[in-house]
């Protein structure tokens, strides 16, 4: 190999370039997924990958990939294909590095790697991806397109999910023009760079990390349907108030996080309330739960005390409840070999990474299913994301873009059996 992989120049000014495209005006972007911000998002990166020299294809849950051929083939067969990438859609005031990072990294190291082969032969080819919906801010679930790509949501069901105005993903996709018809490979290896999304690299002063594993998370949309009622005159014993039976839930899944201090995150992140006017008694209530745990055993346990808990709340307030949607991932290990790699190459680079686990979901995990997969990280200062505050420090970001291409270039000259 040649010498040591560097950052190339001018890669923070396009990343910055990129991060005006849906630019909320205080260091965010809302280009969430579908939207026309992410639209023009997405045109700009397709441009970005042909001007590069990627061959760029969309599948039919609108994921894009840039294509680069680059080993030969034996005996009539195609060499495997190493990915790395991440998302580019947001949260509606999310960060401009979350999720675009990755992608733009993977971008400019598979670049500026295809320059440096100088005549070696690889034994892989290399895919950069930016996957559909990864946030779940539009459409539920998160990490929707690398789950289609992974086998795990059928096409067809992944298509037919809808916004809270009823809008499919199907018909969002036409609407920016990226719902495709082609097909991409299944790749052999799949590496992501990310910003951490937490404090330990900070905390430890670390500029460089690995997660070893991932948490699971069950996630709950839960409905408490009541009466409408004026909130004045209706006594308070006749009413059916489905917004009190979701207070009941929200604080009782809060103290339910402090049964097991530091091994349970809960939430509630969204809650639809109807008919939302401020003098009539709420009779729909819907809340958007989740559990996550490194510990499957925590997991159910706290599933089985929120099950209690909601006939409770319902009961409380005298309405019904039901459960639109009950989506459980597992916790999980990212490769050993691809851990080990990525820790080789962080010491060509003179840094020894820290060891973390990432609570946050990843496209990684769903791609983990079909092939050996990693995330590895630079710190997020004070462990902001899915925040306009969301920032990491410009030598970092060239450091992690250096670590990604290091660990492609073995990859792909090495064949990814190395992961």
């Amino acid at each position: 190999m040649s010498a040591r992989f560097a950052c190339p120049q001018g890669f923070l000014d396009r990343l910055e370039s990129f991060s005006q495209i849906g630019s909320t005006g205080d260091g965010g972007v809302d280009r969430v997924e579908a939207s026309a911000a992410n639209g023009q998002a997405r045109r700009e990166l397709a441009e970005r990958m042909a001007a590069a020299g990627c061959e760029v294809r969309i599948d039919g849950i609108g994921n894009v990939f840039g294509l680069m051929k680059l080993a030969e083939q034996e005996a009539g067969q195609e060499a495997p294909w190493v990915f790395t990438g991440s998302h580019i859609d947001s949260q509606p005031k999310g960060g401009r590095l979350d999720g675009a990072y990755g992608v733009m990294a993977a971008l400019e190291a598979a670049t500026a790697l295809k320059e440096r082969l100088n005549g070696q032969k690889p034994r892989a080819n290399l895919g950069v991806v930016a996957w559909t919906g990864e946030e779940g801010a539009r459409f539920q679930p998160s990490l929707l397109g690398s789950s289609v790509h992974a086998g795990i949501l059928p096409l067809e069901q992944a298509l037919a999910r809808r916004d809270g105005s009823g809008v499919s993903v199907a018909d969002a996709l036409d609407a920016i023009g990226f719902r495709g018809t082609d097909q991409a490979p299944r790749p052999a290896a799949y590496v992501e760079l990310h910003v951490e999304c937490g404090p330990e690299l900070e905390q430890s002063g670390t500029r460089l990390g690995v997660f070893d594993r991932w948490w699971g998370a069950h996630k709950l949309e839960l409905l408490f349907s009541g009466a409408t009622a004026h909130t004045g005159p209706t006594p308070m014993v006749k009413r059916k108030d489905a917004l009190l039976a979701a207070a009941e839930v929200i604080t009782g899944l809060r103290r339910l996080a402090d049964t097991f201090p530091g091994a349970l995150h809960t939430s509630v992140g969204r809650l639809e309330v109807l008919p939302n006017s401020p003098n009539v008694v709420p009779d729909q209530a819907k809340l958007f739960l989740e559990i996550r745990s490194a510990d499957a055993s925590i997991m159910a346990d706290a599933h089985s005390r929120l099950q209690d808990l909601i006939p409770y709340a319902a009961a409380i307030a005298r309405v019904t409840h039901r459960i639109v949607r009950d989506e459980y991932r597992a916790p999980g290990a990212f490769a050993p070999g691809l851990r080990d790699l990525a820790r080789a190459t962080a010491a060509d680079l003179g840094v020894t990474p820290q060891a973390l686990e990432t609570i946050a979901a990843h496209d990684a995990m769903p791609m983990a299913r079909i092939c050996p997969s990693v995330v590895v990280a630079v710190p997020s200062r004070d462990g902001l994301c899915h925040s306009p505050r969301e920032w990491t420090e410009p030598a970092d970001l060239e450091l992690g873009v250096a670590w990604l291409g290091s660990m492609l270039e073995r990859l792909v000259l090495e064949g990814p059996s190395v992961s």
